[in-house]
């Protein structure tokens, strides 16, 4: 019996004579075309149990997948894809055995999703044959109850599924795997783009699979539902706040499921001789989850490709409408296609960008559950392909994010671009609006033939709230926009080459060291202003000499600012700092003194784990204050414990020399000596294997010296000059002032269980920025672990 399964009984043309060629070459063989209303039939006979799984899955290919596992269970046979081809008979392949399966192309292991997973072998479920009852499908049958909530097809019933259950099934020895050569002799067409072409061997091969429909061709597939998600939003009534909050998408799902009215919303596009771009926002039109929607099309181009590809979709809701090229401005064409829509709502839904299966869903929440006349986005994501960055935008009125009530939107100015912005604003001034802060809704992209120039996207990159330009952090990025967006292969091809971080853990030993080195830097000849900030808790014993190294510094004292804050000092520091304060402001371009007590006081030694997260939490509280209070145009921030002892007087060139938004030079105990900032360092190979939870503790991350981690001491003396780094040490630290401008804070909370100038480390390789270090620049740090000498008297500067 050969079973093969379709939606229903027309079987599309081109699959047709695939599905004949086993007939062809199996005459004596039973044959059935199991349809999608069959299927639930057999399940509710035979299986009943397992409906309550089969009708939850949120994907049809999800079904698809799973009932071939429960039709080889109770009646035996061979099933096969109906993308697969029969060469010759299998009957030589499949006798004296009991359960046949075979090998995807080697090359698969290769891709992004197969290294994630750490697979060795892809074992393919398009091609299976087993004798009936086989222990096989027991095993697969509880597996696929426990793994149906799996965020992805292919862990949850497909390939990567069957591999798991394949790897662990009772009896193996009655399992056979064949090799590719057998079954799957070609490679995915994806899998041709990303590693080049791949001779195919068919004189060994009974049959070939085309990949029309497989993981490894079709990146993008439907997504699940955001269940429970909840946005941030505020809302203003003719530019009066009134609301700010979360919305929670459920709440007005379960009135829609109630029977609530779901409003039909219009998406207007306008389009222009660009069918692929817009055949893609047609994609992201068709895969909305919102139940009421059409698409207008409003097209003024000079040929007729978009218009028979809407012809072919044969979807009612995509209405095209042709006009002819008349050079009318986009303002115009806009309004046509606000007076052809039918819906009570409009929705902006340009040609070139990509958006969501759930934008228009939460959109329309938002407006219903607020009362509402109009909708915007408050971020969006920015892409720019050829350049390979993605970021979030900052947050304002994005105008293309528009959804609307049709009697509410004003007429759009006859303007050939920028048409848009006065509409958004007179919406504001005038309505009940509100902004949704889910960036990932929509997408905007830079294509090099935008409306608007590439200056203009340059402009939002500068500002956007994060930055992915790395190549690691920019393909784990796009990889996952691709798992709910409609991206072409040749779009993300590039990024399976990427090593990612959690690609990097897993493969370590299997591949050469990533390049974490650049070659030593000379010390900049430049001399931006930079401001030093400082700590100071009872530092009576440490400030003359604190003061006298500032004094050694060969950097220009008008180009030095000086930020100092003071607090719950037990000693004599706030008098010496009142004694040099005129000094200070006489010698350095600026200086500002901040008094601010935190409360803490602590009764043990400060290095205890007990106390590391009440203690660091202060301290980035006293660091974000600080930097709150005196930054002002300085380019950088240099930040330094008042507790150094010794450092190079060309300090601040030579790590201006790095020429990196964060570097750090090597806080050692003593000249030569061991590393004394053990929060900076560089995460050993095969870190990502290691037991880290067991030293989490109060929420971060505390394990003992040396584990998965390398010092700076390690890398000393290696002509490595410029090493990347994991994390990073605030003894030293010196930091891009725009950065901190831009949001990067030292956090007061675990954030990935990182604290403070970790934390600093770990937001800003979040917001696309990495972290750099010294080796061989030393900054001397020694253990006060002895009594402090008696306070020293301070030399006071006057001038005249």
């Amino acid at each position: 019996m050969i079973h093969q399964t379709w939606k229903d009984a027309d079987l599309p043309p081109a699959w047709q004579k695939w599905a004949e060629s086993w007939r062809l070459h199996h005459p004596g063989w039973g044959y059935r075309l199991w349809t999608d209303a069959d299927n639930r039939a057999f399940l509710q006979e035979h299986y009943p149990w397992f409906l309550p799984v089969y009708d939850g899955y949120p994907e049809p290919i999800m079904r698809a997948d799973a009932i071939r596992y429960f039709l080889l269970d109770h009646f035996g046979g061979l099933y096969v894809d109906l993308d697969f081809e029969c060469l010759k008979p299998v009957s030589g392949l499949l006798e004296g055995r009991e359960l046949v399966l075979g090998c995807e192309p080697e090359v698969h292991t290769r891709l992004l999703l197969a290294r994630q997973r750490g697979f060795a072998r892809i074992v393919g479920n398009a091609f299976i044959a087993s004798r009936p009852g086989h222990p096989l499908w027991g095993h697969v049958h509880r597996r696929l109850v426990g793994a149906h909530k799996l965020p992805g097809t292919l862990d949850t019933t497909g390939p990567f599924f069957l591999t798991r259950a394949v790897d662990s099934a009772p009896e193996p020895e009655s399992i056979t795997v064949v090799g590719p050569e057998a079954l799957y002799p070609e490679v995915s067409p994806y899998a041709t783009e990303v590693f080049g072409p791949q001779e195919a061997d068919y004189d060994r091969a009974y049959a070939v699979h085309h990949w029309s429909g497989s993981w490894a061709c079709d990146t993008a597939t439907a997504p699940r539902g955001s269940a429970g998600r909840r946005l941030p939003f505020w809302a203003s009534q003719e530019l009066q706040p009134i609301a700010d909050g979360l919305i929670n998408l459920e709440t007005q799902r379960r009135r829609w499921a109630a029977g609530a009215p779901a409003p039909t919303v219009s998406c207007l596009m306008v389009t222009k001789d660009r069918s692929a771009t817009a055949r893609r926002a047609i994609r992201c039109f068709t895969a909305q989850t919102y139940p009421s929607l059409e698409l207008v099309v409003l097209e003024d181009g000079t040929d007729d490709v978009l218009e028979r590809h809407i012809r072919d979709l044969g979807d009612p809701r995509v209405r095209h409408h042709r006009l002819p090229p008349e050079r009318r401005t986009l303002g115009e064409l806009r309004n046509e296609a606000v007076d052809r829509a039918t819906g009570a709502y409009v929705c902006q839904w340009d040609d070139d960008d990509l958006y969501d299966p759930e934008r228009v869903e939460t959109q329309m929440a938002a407006i219903l559950a607020l009362g509402a006349d109009a909708c915007f986005l408050a971020r969006e994501r920015l892409w720019w392909p050829a350049r390979r960055k993605l970021a979030v935008s900052c947050a304002r009125v994005w105008e293309g994010s528009m959804v609307c009530a049709k009697d509410r939107l004003p007429r759009y100015p006859a303007e050939r671009r920028g048409e848009d912005t006065p509409v958004a604003e007179e919406l504001v001034r005038g309505c009940r609006v509100v902004s949704v802060d889910a960036p990932d809704l929509y997408t905007y992209v830079c294509h090099g033939n935008n409306t608007f120039d590439e200056s203009h996207f340059a402009e939002h990159f500068e500002v956007a709230t994060q930055v992915w330009a790395e190549p690691g952090p920019y393909a784990e990025q796009l990889l996952a926009m691709a798992t709910r967006l409609p991206l072409e292969p040749g779009d993300i091809a590039h990024a399976e080459t990427v090593e990612t971080g959690a690609d990097a853990a897993r493969t370590y030993k299997e591949r050469k060291p990533r390049p974490v080195a650049e070659p030593a830097v000379a010390p900049a000849s430049e001399r931006p202003p930079v401001l030093v900030l400082t700590p100071l808790k009872d530092a009576a014993a440490f400030l003359p000499g604190y003061l006298d190294r500032l004094r050694t510094l060969d950097y220009p004292r008008e180009a030095i600012s000086l930020g100092l804050l003071e607090g719950d000092s037990r000693d004599e520091t706030p008098e010496l700092l009142r004694q040099v304060l005129p000094g200070l402001e006489a010698e350095f371009r600026r200086v500002t003194l901040v008094h601010r007590d935190f409360g803490l006081q602590l009764a043990g030694p400060r290095w205890e784990q007990g106390v590391q997260r009440r203690r660091r939490s202060v301290l980035a509280k006293v660091r974000n204050h600080l930097l709150a209070r005196a930054l002002a145009d300085e380019e950088w921030v240099l930040w330094l414990d008042v507790d150094v002892t010794g450092y190079p007087a060309d300090l601040v060139q030579r790590l201006l020399g790095a020429r990196k938004d964060i570097v750090v030079p090597h806080c050692a105990t003593a000249p030569g000596g061991p590393t004394y900032d053990l929060n900076t360092f560089v995460l050993k190979p095969g870190a990502g294997t290691l037991d880290w939870d067991r030293w989490l503790r109060d929420g971060i991350l505390q394990p003992p010296r040396g584990f998965g981690r390398t010092y700076l001491e390690e890398l000393r003396g290696r002509g490595r000059g410029l090493v990347r780094v994991d994390s990073v040490g605030g003894t030293a630290l010196l930091v891009r002032a725009e950065l901190h401008r831009d949001g990067l804070t030292f956090p007061s909370f675990p954030y990935r269980q990182f604290i403070e100038t970790e934390g600093l480390a770990a937001m800003a390789l979040d917001m696309g920025t990495a972290c750099w270090a010294l080796p061989d620049l030393e900054v001397v740090h020694p253990h006060h672990g002895a009594p402090r000498p008696e306070p020293a008297t301070l030399a006071v500067t006057h001038s005249e």
